[in-house]
């Protein structure tokens, strides 16, 4: 299991297309410079999440990225497998059990296998319409004890 700074662009980058839902689509420039994700990783991030079927293009000078479908739909875990891969345990998968000579005998493989399963479990109950709600709120309390 490998989460890294992709899972967590991306992740904004899809949190701002929830919050603009129904506005029409936002240009990567403003993802970009709303969340502060690099402009060339987030080129790279918005053509794997295009290509997974989460968000769409546009073209044209009111173009840019829009969610294929509602944030009610997209899990935190579809985001992340399209981003980084399918999530599995890395720790004590076949290639590094061969290694250690361990294969099917070690104690510590149950929990790293528990610990994927947690981490699925919480990404795929997750909705980007949740943490959408959740930036939204915490947005508003911020502006109020300003």
């Amino acid at each position: 299991m490998r989460l890294t700074a992709r899972s967590e662009y991306g992740l904004l980058a899809m949190i701002e297309l929830a919050q603009r839902e129904g506005e029409g689509p936002a240009s990567a420039r403003e993802i970009s410079e709303l969340q502060g994700i690099p402009p060339k990783y987030l080129e790279q991030l918005l053509v794997a999440l295009r290509k997974a079927g989460l968000v769409t293009a546009s073209r044209g000078a009111r173009g840019g990225f829009s969610l294929e479908r509602r944030p009610s739909e997209i899990t935190v875990l579809e985001i992340v497998e399209a981003l980084e891969g399918p999530l599995s345990s890395t720790v004590c998968d076949d290639e590094r059990s061969a290694a250690c000579g361990k294969i099917g005998a070690c104690a510590a493989s149950g929990v790293w296998s528990r610990a994927t399963q947690a981490l699925r479990d919480v990404f795929e109950a997750t909705r980007l319409s949740d943490l959408a709600l959740e930036q939204q709120r915490l947005e508003t309390d911020d502006t109020r004890s300003a």
